[in-house]
């Protein structure tokens, strides 16, 4: 089911799937919730319901009011949202920078979720900046020439043509633009601690080829600040479109893991 709902300052649209525990699936950037496509239906036909945005100012989500759409603000929207639908405690998974919006969730309130899982995503500082660079740079007067470029530099990850078709013209490339303009590594500088403290259970799973966030210098000092297991999968950055069988068999374990807990 598609939902459209009213936040404040922000409005999210969202795919709200399956019955049972709850689980929010969360893209990164320049993604939408369709990131999810051949991952959230498995989750929903087993025994879980699978709330999929697209975040703020991405997709078919709009910010209100000029409003930031940095990750401070989505983790506050996200939140939100969830009070919304009335869902407590839900496992968050979350991919590349939506994984920035998934860590301030969980330090800001920690015992409103039941886990978090990682896919390719940021830690501390690191957010591959150097990657989006050019976009915060693109001249806002030729947005309408950005989809192009970016559909050649990305379409090879099975997908992501038709994700990016949510940023097509100039007004897609001028919301995209601002998503990035508003990308803010500080946010998650000092959050170690209160993960740690938080004592949810962990999960990282990274692309063996993901070109944007290395492995060695992100995914495992990631894993070793949440003390979480490290999964290797056999994909690049876009992991949920690389491998999304290998995605699935390792959340199944691990959303066991964090019911039992």
């Amino acid at each position: 089911m598609v939902r459209n709902l009213p936040l404040t300052r922000a409005e999210i649209e969202l795919d709200d799937l399956g019955e049972g525990s709850p689980i929010l699936l969360l893209h990164g950037f320049p993604a939408t919730r369709r990131l999810w496509s051949q991952v959230a239906p498995v989750l929903a036909e087993i025994r879980y319901r699978v709330i999929v945005p697209d975040l703020v100012g991405y997709g078919a989500s709009r910010a209100k009011d000029e409003a930031r759409v940095d990750m401070v603000s989505q983790a506050r929207w996200l939140w939100e949202l969830l009070d919304t639908l009335r869902i407590d405690r839900p496992t968050i998974v979350a991919h590349d920078v939506g994984s920035a919006a998934a860590q301030l969730m969980v330090a800001s309130a920690p015992t409103r979720a039941r886990g978090l899982a990682i896919l390719d995503g940021v830690y501390r500082t690191e957010w591959a900046m150097d990657a989006v660079e050019s976009i915060r740079a693109w001249d806002v007067s030729n947005a309408e020439r950005l989809i192009p470029v970016l559909t050649r530099r990305l379409g090879k990850s099975p997908g992501m043509k038709e994700i990016l078709t949510a940023y097509a013209g100039e007004e897609g490339g001028k919301r995209l633009i601002r998503a990035a303009r508003d990308l803010d590594p500080s946010q998650t500088a000092d959050i170690g601690d209160s993960l740690r403290k938080a004592a949810v259970p962990y999960l990282v799973l990274w692309g063996k080829d993901d070109r944007y966030l290395d492995i060695d210098t992100v995914g495992r000092p990631l894993a070793e600040m949440l003390n979480a297991p490290l999964t290797v999968l056999p994909g690049g950055h876009f992991t949920p479109l690389d491998c999304p069988e290998a995605v699935c068999d390792a959340l199944l374990e691990f959303l066991g893991k964090c019911e039992s807990a």
